[in-house]
C-alpha cells in the first residue's frame, strides 16, 4: 500500500512506524510543510497507560520515549499566598521537539521517507492509495472539504497563552492569583531537566483589564512573570518569539468535531480530526491512540472502506468519556469563582473532580463532603474486601485447634 501522512506531529509519524512494522513493503511518505526541528509546543503530558500501550506495539520507540522523560507523582496548588499539595498518579512530561526527534528517527530506521518543507493542500495531493490528514485543527485538507466531513468548531470563552519557562518544576504545579480585575492562573509541569511548560489562563475581561490582550510580548512576559513571581523564584518565562520566530499569542481554545472521519481514501487523524481541552493532558495520547487504532484497522482488514468505517467507530466510541470529561474541565475554569473561595485543600480536591457532570449541579461544599464520604466508603469497602479472606482463615483455624 501507498500511504501519504500529511502532517508530521506525532500521529502522523507514529502512524507510518506501525504500518511499516506491519509491512516493511507499504510505501509510506511522511509530509511535513516546516523545515525539520522547528517544531513549537514546549512539552506534552502522558500517562502510564499510554507508556504501556507504546511498547506493546513499538518497544525501541517507547523505550527512547520513556528515557527522555521526568516523572512526577504530586501535585500543587497555590491559591493566594497558601498551598497544598497532593499525590497523585505518575505522570509524565517530555519535550515536543524531543518526542518528534525520536518518532522522526524511528520511522527513518524502518525506511519511511520524511520531506520537510512540503507543504500538501486539496489541489496537490500526492498520488497514494490513503492520504492521511494529520496535519492538526488548521487542516487544510479537512478544511477543504469542511462540508463532507461535517466540520463543527466551538469557541471557547477563556483565553491562554502556551509559554516555557527554565524552572523546573517539582511537581504538576497549579498557581491561581488574585488581581484588581479578576482571576489568572497557570498549569505547570516539568518535561526536561532543564525546562517547564507553563500554560496561563483567564477569561476574557481580565485579560483586556490587565492591558495582556494589547502588551508586546515583552512587556507581556514581564507582567506575568510579576503576577507569577512565587512560583517561578526568578526565573523568567519564556514565549515563541525567542524559539521559533513567534510572539506569543493569547488564544481561545476551539473544540473541533466532525461528522464523519474519512472521505474516499482521504482519513482524519489526531487534532484534524478532533480536539479536547488542554486542561486534561490528553492531546497526544490521543493523536497517538488514533494512529494504534487506524494501523489495526488497516492491518486487519483488505477492504480500504470497511477499515476506514472500522476505525472510525472504535475511536468516535473511545473518545466519548474523554471529550465529556474534557468539556466539563475547561467549565470548571469557566467558573472558577464558584470554587475559589473555598479552603485550598477543598478546592484542590474539586479541582481533580472537575470532570464529573454532577459538580457543576450540586454546592461546592456539599459536594466536597459527599466525596470525602464515598472515599472513605469505597477505602472501608477496600479493607472489609482485603480482611475479609484473612479472618475466615483465622476463624477456621480457630475451630481446628479448639476441635469444634
Amino acid at each position: 500500500m501507498k500511504v501519504a501522512c500529511v502532517g508530521g506531529g506525532p500521529a502522523g509519524l507514529y502512524l507510518s512506524i506501525l504500518l511499516k512494522r506491519q509491512d516493511p513493503s507499504h510505501d509510506i511518505t511522511v509530509h511535513e510543510r516546516n523545515p525539520e526541528g522547528s517544531t513549537y509546543g514546549w512539552g506534552v503530558t502522558y500517562w502510564q497507560g499510554l507508556l504501556d500501550e507504546l511498547r506493546a506495539r513499538d518497544p525501541e520507540s517507547a523505550r527512547a520515549i520513556e528515557e527522555g522523560s521526568v516523572r512526577w507523582d504530586a501535585g500543587v496548588a497555590h491559591v493566594r499566598d497558601l498551598a497544598t499539595r497532593q499525590p497523585g498518579d505518575e505522570g509524565h512530561g517530555i519535550g515536543r521537539h524531543r518526542l518528534l526527534e525520536i518518532l522522526a528517527d524511528r520511522a527513518r530506521a524502518l525506511g519511511v521517507r520524511l520531506e520537510f518543507e512540503s507543504e500538501i493542500t486539496a489541489e496537490n495531493l500526492p498520488d497514494a492509495d490513503l492520504v492521511v490528514a494529520g496535519d492538526g485543527v488548521r487542516s487544510a485538507l479537512r478544511t477543504h472539504h469542511a462540508d463532507d466531513f461535517g466540520t463543527q468548531l466551538t469557541e471557547g470563552r477563556n483565553s491562554y497563552v502556551w509559554l516555557g519557562t527554565t524552572k523546573v518544576f517539582d511537581s504538576f504545579t497549579f498557581a491561581f492569583v488574585e488581581t484588581a480585575h479578576g482571576w489568572i492562573w497557570c498549569y505547570g509541569y516539568p518535561f526536561s531537566d532543564e525546562q517547564s511548560t507553563c500554560v496561563i489562563e483567564c477569561a476574557p475581561e481580565t485579560l483586556a483589564g490587565l492591558g495582556l490582550d494589547r502588551a508586546g510580548e515583552a512587556d507581556g512576559l514581564a507582567d506575568l512573570e510579576k503576577l507569577f513571581a512565587h512560583i517561578l523564584d526568578g526565573h523568567p518565562l519564556v514565549g515563541r518569539a525567542s524559539s521559533a520566530g513567534g510572539s506569543a499569542q493569547w488564544l481561545t481554545f476551539r473544540t473541533l468535531v466532525n461528522r464523519t472521519w474519512h472521505r474516499g481514501n482521504l482519513v482524519l487523524l489526531g487534532d484534524a480530526a478532533h480536539t479536547t481541552h488542554y486542561s486534561i493532558g490528553a492531546g497526544t495520547t490521543l493523536a497517538l491512540e488514533d494512529a494504534i487504532a487506524l494501523a489495526e484497522a488497516l492491518g486487519g482488514s483488505p477492504d480500504l472502506p470497511q477499515a476506514l468505517d472500522r476505525y472510525e467507530r472504535v475511536r468516535k466510541s473511545a473518545l466519548l468519556s474523554q471529550q465529556s470529561a474534557a468539556r466539563y474541565s475547561a467549565q470548571w475554569y469557566e467558573n472558577l469563582t464558584r470554587y475559589i473561595h473555598l479552603p485550598p485543600e477543598q478546592m484542590f480536591a474539586l479541582l481533580g473532580q472537575r470532570h464529573s457532570p454532577l459538580l457543576p449541579y450540586v454546592p461546592p461544599q456539599l459536594y466536597y463532603r459527599l466525596d470525602r464520604a464515598a472515599g472513605r466508603l469505597e477505602a472501608l469497602r477496600r479493607l472489609k474486601r482485603w480482611l475479609g479472606p484473612k479472618l475466615a482463615r483465622g476463624a477456621h483455624a480457630r475451630a481446628l485447634t479448639s476441635g469444634k
